[in-house]
Formats: structure tokens, C-alpha cells, sequence
């Protein structure tokens, strides 16, 4: 597990007691405009001067969140209750024995500990992440965990296998893409939807969660086109970047069969028909 045993053990990096004290304010407070804006102010405090990561609970999974380089990290130190809590919350009501879950775009593994650690020793979770800083942080936030349900793969996923380029965006390592360039760049192996579903023995998905910034439409396009259907998965979470689609990916899900449960504010949560779905499996 290269990089893992280079960084200091989980809690190496424990917040100091006020810093405790802001995480614990910040985290108490409503999603309301008001709990907002005090939670906002006060994580300042925590921000300025920090250069060191913090290690911390979130979500009952051990978490060493670098919170200076990317939003995602931020949010679920100091608000994880507002972390895209409906998305959460309809997940773990699906979550069943045998639970199989695809995270793409899995950044530092929030929703992939979530799941794992809601479905247990059987469950087969595979997070998927092309970055290579965010990966090491993701490798080390599963290990800090002993979950051996969770596959980690440093893949970019695209409509075909090989290389590409993936820009780098400094400001927030979540929002690095295929699709939105910038200044940096660096090359990283990528593989289809469906490669990647082979390689990891994945016959089924119970919820595939896609977030890469723009470029899922070049992800299932390609995957609706060639996967068998007993691939499609039962529940797709998709992060809504219409404006930079070529195709409609909502539209295209609705015509293999999807219907939309939940919309939120930057995602939206298509599931098939149960009857569908248990006759593909």
C-alpha cells in the first residue's frame, strides 16, 4: 500500500482542544442561513495559520481531512450534517447484505466509508479515483479503518482505456477533471465503466455514485451502449453538470429505463424499476 506507511498513524494529527471546541460548535449547528454563516466565521478560526491535516470522526469512520486544498475535506470537518445529507440519507435505506456500491470520483472516500461502514462484512464497495495526491488520501483513510470491503482503483473513467490528461485544480483537488482544464496536468491511466466493473468481478450494482466534474456523460454513454444490462445498476447518483455534458445524461438514464426519486441542489438520484432490476440480475 504505497504511501500509507509514509504518513503518521491515525490520530497523529488530533486537533488541538480548541480546535475540538470549534469542530464541535460548527458541528451542532442547522442548515439554516443563520447556523450558515456561524459556522462559516468560526471554521476561520480553525483555517487560519493551519498547515498541518487534522484527524477526526466523521460519519463514526476515522478521517484525516486536509481541509486547505479541497471544499470536500472542509465540509465534512466542520459541517458533515450538511453534507449532502438527503443523498445519505436515501442510500442507507437501501443498504442490504451483499450491498455492492461504485463510487466514481470517490475524492478522499466519504461516501464510500459511509457506505462500508453501514453494510458490513459483506458488503463489496469500489472507490475509484485518478488523482494521485487525493488518492494517497483515500488509501489512507481506508486503511485507518481496516475495511477490507472497500477495493480502491487510481483510474480516471472514460469511454475508452489507456491514458489521459487530467487537470489539476490547486484551489480544490475535488474539482480536478478530464473535462475543465487548467494550468496543470498530469497523465493517469484511465479504463471504461464496464473495464472496471470486469476487473473488479462486479456482476451487479446496487448504487453506482458518479461525481467527475463534468465528464459523466463520457462514462455512460459508452456504458449504457456495450454493458449487459444486469451491470446497469439499480440506483445511479449523479452529480447535475448539464452545461458541460454533450449528452443529456438524465435524459439518457430515463430512456434506459430510470425514473428520478430525488432531485437536490447539485445532485440527482435516478432508480429502476425493482421488477427491472431483478430481472437483469
Amino acid at each position: 500500500m504505497s504511501g500509507i506507511t509514509e504518513d503518521p498513524p491515525f490520530g497523529a494529527h488530533a486537533p488541538s482542544g480548541f480546535q475540538r471546541a470549534i469542530i464541535g460548535l460548527t458541528r451542532t449547528l442547522p442548515e439554516t442561513w443563520l447556523g450558515k454563516r456561524i459556522a462559516f466565521a468560526a471554521r476561520r478560526l480553525v483555517m487560519t495559520g493551519l498547515v498541518s491535516p487534522l484527524d477526526v470522526d466523521v460519519f463514526g469512520r476515522k478521517v484525516r481531512v486536509h481541509p486547505a486544498d479541497n471544499v470536500c475535506e472542509k465540509r465534512v470537518l466542520f459541517t458533515p450534517q450538511f453534507f449532502d445529507p438527503v443523498e445519505l440519507r436515501v442510500l442507507a435505506s437501501k443498504v442490504h447484505d451483499g450491498f455492492t456500491f461504485v463510487d466514481l470520483g470517490a475524492n478522499v472516500g466519504i461516501y464510500s466509508l459511509f457506505v462500508a461502514g453501514l453494510a458490513g462484512r459483506n458488503a463489496r464497495v469500489l472507490a475509484v479515483e485518478p488523482q494521485p495526491e487525493i488518492y494517497r488520501r483515500l488509501r489512507f483513510n481506508v486503511a485507518a479503518n481496516g475495511l477490507d470491503t472497500i477495493r480502491t482503483l487510481q483510474y480516471a473513467v472514460a469511454d475508452t482505456a489507456g491514458t489521459l490528461d487530467l487537470f489539476i485544480n490547486r484551489g480544490n483537488r475535488g474539482q480536478s477533471s478530464i473535462a475543465m482544464r487548467t494550468d496543470e496536468k498530469v497523465s493517469v491511466p484511465c479504463r471504461t465503466l464496464d473495464g472496471i466493473l470486469t476487473e473488479a468481478g462486479f456482476d451487479r450494482v446496487d448504487a453506482l455514485k458518479i461525481d467527475i466534474e463534468g465528464a459523466e456523460d463520457t462514462v455512460l454513454v459508452p456504458f449504457f451502449a456495450s454493458a449487459p444490462e444486469r451491470r446497469w445498476p439499480a440506483m445511479i447518483l449523479l452529480e447535475m453538470s448539464s452545461d458541460r455534458w454533450k449528452t443529456d445524461c438524465v435524459a439518457l438514464c430515463l430512456a434506459h429505463g430510470y425514473h428520478i426519486s430525488h432531485r437536490t441542489r447539485l445532485n440527482v438520484i435516478l432508480e429502476r424499476a425493482s421488477d427491472q432490476a431483478s430481472t437483469a440480475i
